[in-house]
């Protein structure tokens, strides 16, 4: 018997073997998953699969954001500094545990400076750089928002009639900058002398002090340094006022955050993955590189699921077991768990993930779990 098909019926034809073809990939993707609930709301699951002819291995958290909480904390719980995921989830009794952001690796004494916005409880501790995705975190009563979006920390000083743009947050003093220390810096401000700095207190300049710099930081208040072009004029406004006005703008915020701004957490990454279920790996917007998207290394990525539900995963790499991932085949993975929006979180020797007390993956570096800047953490909700 021979079938004869018009054009119209082969097309469509086509159009249903696709959409098998999709299906079969997502019901075996799903059913080798083999999850396991862990506590109420947290489910794990460890899976091995070829991706573009290499093997890799991958550790998921699949969680219920009505039975658990996210957390963003910093590394010793301030501003620069780093320390192992594990250590920062075990200080805060956490369950589980990723490491997120980007940040500063190298040994000086701003190490652990993160590469974009972090905000903690509210607190701002880095400022936005690079127009980077970011994760926003928004712990209500009874359920965890989250949002991925683009967001930009402005913030300003207003002495008398000057006002004076901020740089920077709890980070390094450049040459021609002005940087706000709030407590969470340090002790001190760190900085050399050659700029000028006022200590300010509920909105009153108390101290000036010019050419001695690493200024000691109040607990109730804040340092404003300036440096190069910025100083001159800086220190003749603080010379003539004796009050600071704190400009703070969180633009871009989506509307259904705005009102709980005062708590959110936020973390960046590079770069977002997903947008509204399609694949928008967006590297150039992020000032991010093609290598970087396309080699394959150890990743730490986290997703909205179409569910609800929230998706955290680690992939190793750089070994012979496992092979890492390229950002474009995780996206693809990622659409197969039914991602709706995803970003990458820094990845590399950092890539840790952290459940029921123990490290489930396997870290690149030689040396074991690299110390890092900040993680996010997974506990019940009370």
């Amino acid at each position: 018997m021979q079938f004869v098909f018009s054009k119209f019926e082969f097309a469509s034809i086509r159009k249903l073997v696709s959409f098998l073809c999709i299906l079969c990939v997502l019901c075996v993707s799903i059913s080798a998953q083999q999850w396991k609930t862990l506590k109420p709301g947290i489910e794990y699951a460890e899976v091995r699969r070829e991706v573009s002819g290499k093997d890799v291995n991958m550790n998921l958290l699949r969680l219920d954001l009505k039975k658990v909480r996210l957390d963003v904390h910093h590394a010793k719980d301030s501003a620069i500094g780093t320390e192992t995921t594990s250590s920062i989830a075990t200080r805060h009794k956490a369950l589980a545990a990723i490491n997120a952001g980007f940040f500063r690796l190298d040994t000086s004494q701003f190490a652990g400076d993160p590469d974009g916005l972090l905000v903690v409880d509210g607190n701002f501790l880095s400022e936005a750089s690079n127009n980077r995705i970011q994760l926003i975190i928004n712990n209500k009563p009874t359920i965890t928002d989250v949002v991925m979006a683009r967001t930009v920390l402005s913030q300003s000083v207003r002495l008398g009639n000057e006002t004076f743009g901020v740089a920077g947050v709890n980070r390094e003093r450049k040459k021609d900058d002005l940087v706000i220390y709030t407590p969470e810096f340090g002790k001190m401000t760190l900085t050399g002398n050659e700029g000028v700095e006022a200590v300010i207190v509920k909105g009153n300049i108390v101290s000036v002090s010019t050419e001695v710099g690493n200024t000691i930081i109040p607990k109730n208040g804040y340092v404003i340094s300036a440096a190069g072009t910025f100083a001159a004029n800086f220190t003749t406004a603080v010379k003539q006022n004796s009050t600071v006005t704190l400009i703070r703008i969180w633009a871009d915020l989506p509307v259904e955050l705005v009102k709980d701004r005062e708590k959110l957490d936020a973390v960046a990454g590079v770069p977002q993955l997903i947008q509204g279920g399609r694949i928008n790996i967006t590297w150039q917007d992020e000032r991010s590189s093609k290598a970087f998207v396309e080699t394959r290394h150890p990743r730490t990525a986290v997703a909205k699921l179409k569910d609800g539900k929230f998706l955290m995963i680690t992939v190793d790499g750089r070994t012979d077991a496992s092979g890492g991932i390229g950002l474009q085949d995780l996206a693809e993975y990622l659409l197969t768990l039914g991602a709706t929006d995803a970003m990458n979180l820094d990845g590399g020797g950092s890539t840790t993930m952290f459940v029921n007390g123990k490290i489930v993956n396997h870290p690149s570096d030689k040396e074991g779990e690299r110390k890092v800047s900040d993680a996010i953490l997974v506990t019940l909700r009370k």
